[in-house]
């Protein structure tokens, strides 16, 4: 698909929609539907401001009449975010590669309730980079190390390394300690999204992936783990934690979830961090290898005979 007919900007890409088949005699009637959690009015204003063009970036208006298979584009309006108190660390740069330490609390892209305050678009507009995109993903709660992709003619083929799980990822977590368990020890099993909830459950199936776990220390009641996960499969290190009877320490989602999720509170950081990656560059054949800085709260606040 052509790229997008508007910029970047302050940091956030415009957002898009498809335009399929239907019985819409306008453009507007289309949209009032489509967005149906919006103001019509709000949608109405939009269309008059120009807010809102096709392929070419030409302005839509209301009373167009409706002309499917084709995209629209547009920026998503937002209510104002709660600024995320936490610094963004650059770890390495160069043409192709932008290489950070993203700090607990600040999602990795936008989505959901979050636009501005992502990793993503605060590096779009602090490093004046548009076109950055991620090569993979961390969970908001999860800090570490996490890699972008500068230049859009190499994203393809580090992108491919991830996909071929030609990348080497260690995770470092606090979490609880049980006697039951051996270590180092491999937990596979099938993970599938919760009917009801964003998050994750293991179900009964051919597995779909696999973590190692191993102990790097004991203190009490918790543990200090290394985590090395084979597949990448979304929230997998904390269902698999939790699966083993340890969750991760500060967890609101695994084994159960909080009554009220606390996004603001900053003071209980998930005790979970991508500590190390490591793989072989597709254009100069070297290793490459890349170190988060941060560190876990294991040795100065937890009172590991209370938990």
């Amino acid at each position: 698909m052509a790229s997008a007919p508007l910029p970047v900007k302050n940091g956030v890409a415009p957002s898009r929609v498809y335009l399929q088949p239907g019985p819409w005699p306008t453009l507007y009637d289309f949209l009032v539907q489509r967005f149906q959690y919006t103001d019509p009015k709000v949608i109405y204003e939009r269309l008059i401001r120009g807010e809102i063009v096709d392929e070419q970036g030409k302005r839509q208006t209301a009373d167009a009449p409706y002309q499917p298979r084709r995209w629209l584009w547009y920026y998503r309006d937002v209510p104002p975010e709660t600024p995320v108190p936490f610094q963004l660390q650059v770890l390495h740069r160069d043409e192709k590669l932008l290489v950070i330490d993203k700090p607990h609390f600040l999602a990795s892209i936008p989505g959901g309730r979050y636009l501005r305050e992502t990793a993503l678009t605060r590096l779009r507009h602090e490093l004046a980079l548009p076109d950055l995109s991620p090569l993979h993903r961390l969970d908001r709660e999860t800090a570490g190390v996490m890699m972008l992709c500068i230049d859009p003619a190499c994203r393809g083929a580090y992108q491919q390394l991830f996909q071929n799980r030609e990348v080497s990822k260690v995770y470092e977590a606090v979490a609880g300690y049980s006697d039951q368990l051996s270590f180092p020890l491999i937990r596979r099993s099938r993970l599938e999204t919760r009917s009801w909830h964003f998050t994750m459950d293991e179900v009964e199936g051919e597995p779909n992936s696999e973590t190692r776990v191993e102990l790097i220390e004991r203190k009490g009641t918790l543990g200090w783990y290394r985590l090395l996960p084979h597949t990448g499969r979304k929230h997998q290190l904390r269902v698999h934690m939790a699966g083993l009877g340890i969750p991760i320490v500060n967890d609101l989602f695994y084994p159960a979830l909080a009554p009220q999720p606390a996004y603001h509170d900053y003071s209980k950081p998930l005790q979970l961090l991508a500590r190390r990656i490591q793989f072989q560059d597709p254009f100069t054949g070297e290793t490459r290898a890349f170190e988060s800085q941060l560190q876990l709260e294991w040795t100065s606040r937890f009172d590991t005979a209370s938990v």
